[in-house]
């Protein structure tokens, strides 16, 4: 198995001071105080026992008023399963595939975690400046199961609501089951999206608590299931989980405070918005629509990104992530707007120093 490349970083860059972390996708803003009152009480109270496999029945309400409320979709509590962060939910979905076909660049561990169930691994190359598939590039290929992820990690692009329409009726016509990765959801600087429920009722959703809801720590996250894969996944559930963290669970029902949300967005937009300007002449950038993330091309610069990622690091003190880490994407890095203006202004300086001086 390939290691997850970006905690070998982080770990390296843990050895040296001074250095600005830009690469590992975990957001620096605390989650909304109403969660930390919340975790206190459950605390308190020593409710810290199992739950049941799926969840708490008061944050799948919870989860199920989200989806009404933010996407006008109607979702039973009874096919949520709270889950330990994502993964262990791609572990438990991935079970119902043979075949997953899935957009690169993406994600490291989707494929790691295929490999673990010894599941078949498409990847379809997309390309600069969107990043996108449409149902045209996908009869090219063999497979049971699409995964998408809007926003995705590391490019940040978002498939708009006609984009995933198009999808959706895609896997709907042609019997392939849908997985969707909505961890980045919340974190769009466009009103133009939604959750793939909306086009097909029967997508494995999966989110979770770490980007958007600022609490990474807490491991905790979450899938819904359609209902003819419903009970198996429970027993899955069962066996992986036993239950998710108790505490967390309590914790994630204050999570939904919109109103604190709301300046979260407004935080890595400002971010985001910054850090494109600063960095986009310096190197091909598809600007992000979500996630908090940069996808750059660095090729007139190395043709080795974990080489010239280790350099920016050991000369520049600036960690980023190498694109290896992506799929066969040599050429690029990822940037983390996951610090604060003044630390991302202090980054430039250094990037652009090191630049210069690159041979």
């Amino acid at each position: 198995m390939k290691p997850f490349i970006v905690m070998d970083v982080l770990k390296k860059a843990r050895q040296f001071e001074d250095v600005i972390h830009l690469e590992i996708g975990e957001p620096d803003l605390l989650p909304s105080p109403k969660v930390k009152k919340a975790l206190k009480k459950s605390l308190e109270k020593n409710t810290f026992f199992y739950t049941e496999a799926k969840g708490l029945k008061k944050l799948r309400n919870k989860i199920a008023k989200h989806y009404k409320e933010t996407y006008g979709v109607k979702v039973n509590p009874e096919n949520i399963i709270v889950t330990t962060g994502t993964s262990t939910a791609f572990l438990i979905a991935y079970y119902f595939s043979n075949t997953i076909a899935t957009p690169t660049p993406g994600y490291p561990c989707y494929e790691n975690f295929a490999q673990i169930e010894n599941k078949k691994f498409v990847k379809i190359h997309t390309l600069f400046p969107d990043y996108k598939i449409t149902p045209e590039v996908l009869d090219k290929y063999d497979f049971d199961t699409l995964m998408i992820s809007s926003p995705n990690n590391p490019t940040g692009t978002v498939y708009n609501k006609k984009d995933l329409k198009k999808i959706a009726n895609y896997c709907k016509k042609n019997d392939k089951l849908l997985i969707s990765d909505e961890l980045y959801h919340g974190l769009v600087y466009t009103d133009n999206y939604t959750t793939a429920l909306k086009f097909n009722k029967n997508v494995i959703v999966i989110n979770g608590f770490s980007k958007y809801f600022c609490m990474p720590g807490f491991r905790i996250g979450w899938m819904i299931v359609p209902d003819k894969y419903l009970r198996i996944a429970e027993i899955l559930a069962q066996n992986i989980l036993i239950s998710a963290p108790t505490l967390s669970q309590y914790a994630a029902l204050e999570a939904f405070d919109y109103s604190y949300l709301k300046k979260v967005k407004k935080e890595f937009k400002k971010r985001r918005d910054y850090l494109y300007d600063e960095l986009k002449e310096l190197f091909p950038i598809a600007k992000p629509e979500g996630a908090f993330y940069l996808w750059c091309d660095i090729k007139q610069y190395s043709q080795d990104s974990l080489e010239f990622s280790n350099r920016l690091l050991e000369e520049a003190k600036v960690a980023v992530t190498p694109g290896l880490d992506f799929g066969d994407f040599n050429g690029y890095i990822r940037i983390a707007y996951t610090k604060n203006i003044s630390e991302l202004k202090k980054a430039v300086k250094r990037i652009k120093k090191f630049l210069k001086n690159i041979k």
